[in-house]
This record gives structure tokens, C-alpha cells and sequence, in this order.
């Protein structure tokens, strides 16, 4: 606990919210405030919530807000879906977050896990 930005979830996380940053400020996307705003809030509650979880006193707090990034990563996920659907995203830049979002959600998975274990 405490130094999460040594957590290769939270490193994969950060990357996916500047990955995310920089193709939502592109062409139409950029023009869809609604759109572009909800994603991006999104994509940052999931490094900001595993940093908060991971500076917390107990492993019962941490584990809050791992699930609240977990969460993030599922919305992240469905705009990003909606995203594609409506042409904002090409199919490379939707398969790349839709494979980070997986993978990170496994990650906080395991993650939950062991502090759920520790707490025993």
C-alpha cells in the first residue's frame, strides 16, 4: 500500500487516460463535448481511484475503490463501444482500448482479491 504508482494497473491506466485524452481532442470527436467529456471522466476515475484505494489505511477501503475503477473501466468501455459505433473511433484505436479495459479489469480483479485475502 501507498506507492501506487508502482502498480502496473495504475501505469496501465494512466497510459489509457492520455491514450484517450489525445484521440478524443481529434476531428469529430472533439466536437462532441458531451460525448468526449463523459469518456474522459471515465478513463481518469480509473488511475485517480486505484491511487486513492491504494494510499488508504485498510485493505477494506482500498478494495472500495478498486471496485469503483473496475466500474469506471466497464463505462470507459461502453462509450468507447458507442464511440465506434458512430464512427469516432476506427476499429484499431476501439480494439486497443477495448483490450486495455479487459485487461485492466482483470488486473483490479486480482488486485481485489489479494487485498480481500490480506483482510482475513
Amino acid at each position: 500500500m501507498g506507492n501506487f504508482q508502482e502498480l502496473k494497473v495504475w501505469q496501465r491506466a494512466k497510459e489509457l487516460a492520455v491514450f484517450i485524452y489525445k484521440i478524443s481532442g481529434k476531428g469529430a470527436f472533439a466536437k462532441d463535448w458531451g460525448l468526449r467529456d463523459q469518456i474522459r471522466r471515465a478513463v481518469v476515475s480509473i488511475p485517480s481511484n486505484i491511487a486513492e484505494g491504494d494510499e488508504l489505511d485498510t485493505d477494506r477501503q482500498s478494495v472500495k475503490f478498486f471496485y469503483i475503477a473496475k466500474g469506471s473501466s466497464a463505462e470507459l468501455l461502453t462509450q468507447a463501444i458507442i464511440a465506434h459505433e458512430i464512427g469516432y473511433l476506427t476499429g484499431q484505436d476501439f480494439d486497443h482500448i477495448k483490450d486495455e479495459c479487459e485487461a485492466i479489469s482483470k488486473m483490479l480483479t486480482g488486485l481485489i482479491r489479494a487485498r480481500n485475502t490480506k483482510e482475513k
